[in-house]
């Protein structure tokens, strides 16, 4: 018999708030967390806003001397996680810390850091680049230090695969602790890509939005939608063995019941025209969760408001429910976050599994000249109150890469 996984706790860093609480008021009450740069001057740039962190203080969650030893992305995964342990509510005393692991991902790392210490070689030479360059940059250090932090000696690894690392990061914790290698895995993703080399390199791209106003530069599923925008954060959760977390008195959020993952195989950035990949992957996780299609009542999109993307997950959406898509809320929750590529997934994931937990479905902002290509209920501006028993998470990155997460309302 599987064993079933919970989630305990959650943690997010976002420019929607730095906390929960604050998050998921803001993603309810539909407030856009998008505005212009401030990290560097944008003038050479066609793209000018972002979904920035502005009130991020990294001692406020890690001491001042190591804060100074981390990139960017770390400290903000280091804060989430912190977070979701305080709310999973551990004795650390009594955790076999040799059954709790730590699995998350980043898809870009510490490109801050590169830019900086590459800086610093050419202006003073490379005698003083910085000792802790590469383990600033390399991107697995987030989930290395978050199990030092706790002293977490089990299952450990950093998963990139892009837009669809913090799904992937969450799946796999998901299947560790269903057969039985782990109790507890601190899972999710964090990213912190608004560089100006990162921007400049989606921007030669023609991947982000050009359109100047923030508030409405990112609008998936709509006509006039014209590229992604970019985030940056964390989203870190706390999955948990079911009688390991019920023996405790834990809080449960939601459930994970199904799991996902498959490649397009088809193009370096590009999804697959028909949608092949996506739904082989849609289906396995719903094969994996045990339930009908027709069981999911929400899904979080990929939804990155780009020409391409929009009209080839509807098309998936459709392909994998029939007819059953057109009593779906599908919502893209980056219309108000921004993308955070590697940390999307896992941001969303926590969205979806509060979704499930208050009956309430948030909505795609931003959706005024739907695309006649995209027709089914993208809940467009207003969140609605709904009770549902299963949601997915859906998310994609480049490479072709799928992946996605079925949650379940707990208790059923």
């Amino acid at each position: 018999m599987k064993r079933r996984v919970v989630i305990t706790g959650a943690g997010v860093i976002s420019s929607l708030g730095n906390s929960l609480e604050t998050f998921w008021q803001s993603i309810k009450e539909g407030r856009c967390g998008i505005d212009h740069v401030t990290k560097f001057d944008t003038s050479q740039y066609p793209t000018k806003v972002a979904a920035e962190i502005r009130d991020f203080e990294p001692t406020d969650f890690i001491d001042k001397k190591e804060a100074k030893r981390m990139d960017v992305y770390t400290q903000y995964a280091m804060a989430a996680a912190k977070m979701a342990v305080q709310q999973a509510g551990f004795d650390l005393e009594k955790l076999d810390r040799e059954r709790a692991g730590v699995i998350i991902g980043s898809g870009i790392g510490g490109i801050r850091t590169l830019e900086e210490q590459h800086m610093v070689m050419l202006e003073k030479g490379p005698g003083r680049v910085s000792p802790f360059f590469i383990p600033m940059m390399i991107a697995n250090m987030a989930s290395g230090r978050i199990a030092m932090e706790y002293g977490f000696m089990g299952f450990n690894e950093c998963v990139v695969t892009a837009c669809a690392t913090g799904n992937n990061a969450i799946g796999d914790s998901f299947k560790v602790i269903q057969r039985g290698d782990a109790d507890v895995v601190i899972t999710g993703g964090a990213e912190a890509a608004i560089t100006p080399l990162s921007f400049a390199g989606f921007c030669a791209q023609k991947a982000m939005s050009v359109n100047e106003n923030p508030k409405e530069a990112c609008r998936p599923f709509d006509k006039d939608r014209d590229g992604f925008v970019m985030g940056e954060g964390a989203g870190m959760l706390v999955l948990e063995e079911l009688d390991h977390a019920l023996n405790r008195g834990a809080d449960i959020i939601a459930e994970i019941v199904g799991y996902g993952c498959t490649c397009d195989a088809y193009h370096i950035t590009a999804p697959h025209p028909e949608g092949a990949g996506g739904i082989k992957c849609l289906q396995n996780a719903i094969k994996d969760a045990g339930i009908r299609p027709e069981e999911v009542g929400y899904i979080n999109a990929h939804g990155t408001s780009t020409p391409l993307n929009d009209p080839a997950e509807t098309k998936v959406i459709k392909k994998v429910f029939g007819e059953h898509a057109y009593s779906l809320c599908v919502s893209s929750t980056k219309s108000m976050t921004g993308h955070l590529l590697g940390a999307a997934g896992a941001v969303e994931a926590i969205i979806t599994a509060m979704a499930l937990k208050e009956g309430f479905i948030p909505p795609t902002i931003n959706l005024k000249n739907p695309d006649p290509d995209c027709d089914l209920d993208y809940v467009p501006n207003t969140g609605r109150k709904r009770d549902i028993k299963y949601a997915v998470s859906n998310a994609l990155g480049f490479g072709g890469h799928n992946s996605a997460i079925v949650f379940a309302r707990f208790p059923g």
